[in-house]
């Protein structure tokens, strides 16, 4: 049993700060959850984004949106205003892909090994996560004080 303990305190010590043993590059450094709403006002979901050690994760969960396939974009202004949500600007990178099922529930899990949001997306303006169909559906603001 003393030798199970010794090791396991010496795999403790010997990690890199930041670092877990259950994973590399330990917990994320900043998370931020965003509701995504319509123009109207209508909640279309949430995202979460995740500063990771390889980049940022965008965890989002849409609802009541009519089945079919859709994307999840960052835009590097976080003023979503409507009607059409245009005072994002233009999409960072690109969208990431994301299906709407019968229920109107979709679900996306993504790194984003591009984007950093210390130092990146968190900028004096903040950024926006958009959902995105024929036209913007949805918009959530990213800022520091979210």
């Amino acid at each position: 049993m003393r030798v199970v303990w010794i090791s396991l305190l010496l795999l403790t010590a010997c990690a890199e700060k930041g670092t877990s043993l259950g994973r590399i590059g330990g917990a994320p450094s900043l998370i931020l959850t965003v509701p995504l709403t319509a123009p109207d006002g209508t909640p279309r979901g949430t995202a979460t984004l995740s500063q990771e050690v390889d980049g940022t994760r965008i965890t989002a969960r849409v609802i009541g949106v009519p089945p079919g396939d859709y994307s999840i974009s960052l835009h590097g202004s976080g003023r979503c205003e409507s009607p059409d949500f245009a005072s994002v600007g233009t999409p960072i990178g690109g969208g990431n892909a994301l299906t709407v099922d019968a229920s109107g529930l979709g679900l996306l899990n993504v790194l984003r090994e591009d984007v950093r949001l210390q130092g990146g997306l968190l900028d004096a303006d903040g950024a926006a996560v958009v959902l995105n169909g024929a036209v913007r559906l949805a918009c959530g603001s990213l800022t520091m004080g979210h």
